[in-house]
């Protein structure tokens, strides 16, 4: 036996004794075919970041790492955010090492936000996660620690209506289609032109920027009874034995949602969703011992701090996380694992394009109390193509097979995706503007040196 063979048996051997039973023989050849044996991950740099939207309708944007060994990665700013948030971070990770994830992250995560401000670092984190995978020939969610699940299993969201009948049949097709988990909205536009469903000052149903404690809007005896005509319908057609998750009531204050989490209960509802904003703590800790259906936020919430205080008090049964805000894969493993230490499960909100799905894939893999995760673009028939490299159909009656590939698994369908940009966009133009991108970063103080007099 020569050397390198040596080295091959002998690191396959390490890998499966060391990692038991979290790799089988299928997953070590999987891995074994897939290592870049021209690759040397410890010299790795990032030499380029490009950008370019997704999709027909959309406003997701991809980015792409290049680099000095000719091999790229991908991630996603999440959806609805600029792709400035990622660009203005290029100079910050040229020359850095991308198997280096977590010193990246930590980098650069002081220039993320809740909610989409969150989404040009997590863009990076994703991305480097891809590289470092393809370097050493690895799938993401065993970089993670390894496994739970093969596949993973999905919701569809559905378009709302106001015809129940119409929504208990919008969701009953969607069981027909294997889907085992649902949701759907019911709120204040079931309500807004019915006469004595809301009690409200002048103009506050009319817009959703205001946050829910100052809206003094109320429900009506009439409002909640057409809330419960409307679930009832929808039990009936759907069944009893799906879970159906509701989202989307309105920007009612505590109490009303108190009401209206009290009506409902008896229909048996997989969990309220984001009924108050995630913030208010205290007022989600009167929600969830006001009521017996479970509670759940988050999708909004940055980094796993966010969450400390939500946990702490058992203010929901279910955190929410969206890993292109949340952090990305790592942060959201660290948040599902430290909700599972509370007795808190974990559900997925992902409203992006295939290669955030994959993502959030590995992320579910690779968590224990993960419960189900969240999918917006079931009915679009292109959505699969836009992606190379893994099992199509994406969704197999109601799951998402775990990819085996190194990285996301996955590669990016250059032709398809050119198809859907729009007149004068470009594949991943050059961002050379972005390269000498600066600021002063460091958030404390030291004394100064001689190049760095009246630095204060």
């Amino acid at each position: 036996m020569n050397r390198r063979n040596w080295f091959k048996s002998a690191g396959a051997a390490v890998a499966a004794g060391s990692m038991g039973s979290l790799l089988s023989s299928r997953d070590l050849a999987a891995i074994e075919n897939n290592v870049k044996r021209a690759s040397e991950p410890s010299k790795l740099e990032i030499t380029d970041l490009r950008v370019v939207r997704i999709g027909a309708t959309w406003r997701k944007y991809v980015i792409r790492l290049d680099t000095n060994q000719g091999i790229s990665g991908y991630g996603e700013v999440r959806d609805g955010a600029s792709p400035t948030y990622a660009l203005f971070l290029k100079s910050r990770i040229l020359g850095e090492n991308p198997c280096n994830v977590d010193k990246i992250f930590r980098k650069i995560k002081q220039f993320g936000g809740h909610a989409r401000q969150a989404g040009g670092v997590v863009s990076i984190e994703m991305a480097c996660w891809d590289l470092a995978g393809k370097a050493w020939g690895v799938p993401c969610w065993q970089m993670l620690g390894g496994k739970f699940r093969d596949k993973i299993r999905m919701y569809a969201d559905t378009p709302t209506s106001k015809d129940p009948v119409e929504m208990g049949n919008r969701l009953k097709k969607r069981v027909e289609r294997g889907f085992t988990f649902l949701k759907m909205d019911i709120g204040i536009g079931l309500l807004r032109d019915v006469e004595g469903a809301l009690t409200y000052p002048s103009g506050m149903t009319d817009t959703s920027q205001i946050m829910h404690p100052f809206t003094g809007i109320r429900i009506t005896d009439k409002g909640l009874k057409i809330f419960k005509d409307y679930a009832a319908t929808v039990r009936e057609i759907v069944g009893w034995e799906t879970p159906i998750a509701l989202d989307h009531f309105g920007h009612f204050p505590v109490e009303d949602c108190i009401k209206i989490a009290q009506a409902l209960d008896p229909y048996n509802f997989a969990w309220y969703e984001d009924m108050i904003p995630w913030q208010l703590t205290d007022q989600y800790v009167m929600l969830r011992q006001s009521c017996n259906t479970p509670i759940l936020t988050g999708e909004d919430i940055y980094l796993k701090e966010g969450f400390m205080e939500l946990f702490e008090k058992k203010a929901i049964a279910i955190c929410h996380p969206d890993p292109a805000s949340a952090g990305g894969l790592l942060e959201t493993k660290k948040i599902g694992d430290l909700a599972m230490e509370h007795g808190i499960s974990m559900a997925l909100h992902m409203a992006g394009s295939p290669i955030t799905l994959f993502a959030t894939i590995h992320a579910a893999a690779a968590t224990e109390n993960f419960l189900v995760c969240e999918h917006h673009n079931v009915d679009d028939e292109w959505y699969d193509d836009l992606v190379d490299g893994v099992e199509k159909p994406l969704f197999n009656n109601g799951y998402v097979t775990v990819p085996a590939g190194p990285g996301l698994g996955i590669e990016l369908n250059e032709e398809e995706v050119k198809r859907h940009l729009r007149e004068g966009e470009h594949y991943f133009a050059p961002t050379d503007e972005w390269n000498e991108e600066r600021s002063w970063d460091r958030l404390w103080s030291r004394r100064a040196g001689k190049r760095q007099v009246g630095v204060g």
